[in-house]
């Protein structure tokens, strides 16, 4: 009879102890902290903006920065040194994920680490920049968001808006990648309307107002792709158009916003916060990158900046989104 209590006892002493450690671990995994490391190229409003509403995503799916969600935040101010150096801190710390913002920050991560889950954010062409086997099946480390618009789309909105135009120029940093696609890809479209296209490239962001300068003097209107060195210097950009009066449609909605005409582009905070969801996923071990497809903005609309289209005497309504 003793022996039986004892036992029991016993038996219900496990199973406390049993349970108490299931508590434990179940706890420890809730409250696990998750380190991100992010690699930002250059500081300006779009990338800015991208990071934003990465954290947005991340805190929309759980992880939330000072509770369960540690960030290591690196911006390399358009260095190449500091971008290897940067990465390799963030890969040698052994993050659980790192974030890429822009192409160059993206590149430098991928040469960094091939283990480390990676999602980028603001690269143009995944595939072109050897980040991906392909946008539908990743197949490696690295996952993310394409800031790709329709360029056809873009050209059409500026013929819409000069359509007596005879030249149209572009202008871009030859040497961002993700740049010179969008450039080529903008040329045959105004080729292939009749129109002839001068193109100017800027090395640095202290090459941007003569550039400006300089073609908006010889053109009816100026194309500018997503672009990290105009954009740093979009106000420049938009204090030279208008004095010289020529409309600017950029692929970027906060180049617009800054120094521009009008855009259907991309909204780079709900970019970002498209990433972060997908961040989430993988920091939950909901997904791995290699089997998650590249994703294209969810939403693109037409964006005019009013006192710009006022300062060169066009209507902010009769600007329509073509199709």
């Amino acid at each position: 009879m003793h022996l039986r209590k004892l036992v029991a006892g016993i038996t219900i002493v496990g199973l406390m102890t049993l349970g108490g450690c299931g508590s434990k671990k179940a706890d420890k995994s809730a409250t696990e902290v998750k380190h991100v490391g992010v690699l930002q190229v250059v500081q300006h409003p779009s990338l800015d903006k991208a990071y934003k509403g990465f954290k947005k995503g991340l805190k929309e799916e759980g992880f939330v920065e000072g509770k369960n969600l540690k960030i290591d935040y690196q911006n390399a101010q358009n260095n190449q040194d500091n971008l290897k150096s940067m990465s390799e801190k963030l890969v040698n710390e052994k993050s659980d994920l790192i974030l890429g913002i822009a192409t160059p920050a993206a590149q430098s991560v991928a040469n960094a680490t091939q283990k480390i889950p990676t999602v980028v954010t603001a690269v143009t062409d995944l595939k072109a920049a050897k980040l991906v086997n392909s946008d539908e099946k990743p197949g490696r480390n690295i996952t993310g968001t394409t800031d790709m618009v329709s360029i056809k789309r873009q050209i059409k909105l500026l013929l819409s808006i000069v359509p007596k135009a005879k030249t149209i120029g572009i202008m871009y940093n030859a040497g961002e990648s993700n740049s010179k696609i969008q450039a080529d890809l903008a040329t045959a479209a105004l080729k292939k309307a009749g129109v002839k296209v001068l193109i100017k490239t800027a090395n640095t962001t202290n090459d941007v107002q003569q550039v400006t300068e300089t073609l908006a003097s010889k053109v009816d209107g100026i194309f500018v792709p997503t672009d990290n060195t105009f954009d740093s210097a979009a106000s420049v950009v938009g204090k030279v158009v208008k004095e010289k009066k020529v409309p600017l449609v950029a692929s970027s909605v906060d180049q617009v916003r800054t120094g521009g005409l009008a855009s259907i582009g991309i909204d780079y905070e709900l970019l970002g916060e498209q990433t972060g969801k997908m961040a989430a996923k993988i920091l939950s071990g909901k997904a791995k990158p290699a089997n998650m497809p590249v994703e294209k903005a969810h939403d693109m609309k037409l964006v005019v900046n009013k006192s710009m289209a006022k300062a060169l005497g066009i209507d902010p309504k009769s600007i329509k989104a073509p199709k």
